[in-house]
């Protein structure tokens, strides 16, 4: 429940955002029943209103949720053996970052009723949120959809400021790829948002690995 009332809040933004996007009410709904991912959606929905390219969405989402398919990794041994495949492809759906905190925190093997039930409620509050952010952003004037607007973007800010005020690493990664967006704002502006998101992710991803590497030992002490 309280992913759920976490989701119906920020959704709504999303919603309202796909109504300035131009995207009907039914679109903004389709889009949140499909696919669990606020990041990716928000991404997703700025490449269609620049009227970018198939395979511009595609890398888009690839690059953004790469890590839900390492979370259904890890998950995936904690899995129960009812968990059949045709139960691990729904389940996989399902898979977000809350989500994954909560599965991944039970001491018992994870059985299907269980993930379904996780998945469920949450699955709600991100598809009827993004319902009334859609029509309420329909109906609003628009000074006051812009300011609900800003919702999602203030929910990104709280997932990035707490691990990077405790981890330098974070941080860098962090200004690196606002340093960098801004800078094919201005350097390449025709360069479509879709593309600067994707440049940017793996500029300061590898360039933070690269001056920041893991030291597996390390790691190791961290996880026993």
């Amino acid at each position: 429940m309280p992913i759920m009332l976490g989701y119906l809040s920020v959704s709504f933004g999303f919603g309202v955002l796909c109504i300035q996007k131009n995207l009907s009410i039914l679109a903004a709904v389709g889009i949140s029943v499909t696919n669990l991912t606020s990041a990716g959606q928000v991404a997703g929905v700025g490449v269609i209103a620049a009227g970018g390219t198939m395979l511009e969405m595609i890398l888009c989402q690839l690059v953004i949720n790469l890590r839900y398919s390492l979370m259904s990794l890890s998950l995936s041994q904690k899995l129960d053996p009812s968990f059949t495949l045709p139960h691990r492809l729904i389940a996989g759906y399902g898979v977000t970052d809350e989500i994954f905190a909560v599965a991944s925190a039970q001491p018992e093997p994870i059985k299907p009723a269980y993930m379904y039930g996780l998945i469920f409620t949450p699955f709600l509050g991100w598809s009827m949120g993004t319902l009334f952010g859609a029509v309420a952003g329909d109906i609003m004037p628009p000074a006051v959809s812009a300011a609900l607007s800003l919702m999602l973007y203030g929910m990104f800010i709280a997932i990035i400021i707490p691990p990077a005020k405790m981890s330098r690493k974070v941080l860098f990664a962090v200004i690196l790829a606002a340093a960098v967006s801004i800078l094919l704002h201005y350097v390449l502006p025709d360069l479509s948002s879709g593309f600067a998101v994707i440049i940017s992710a793996l500029v300061s991803s590898l360039v933070t690995a690269l001056i920041f590497p893991i030291d597996m030992e390390e790691r190791g002490e961290e996880q026993a």
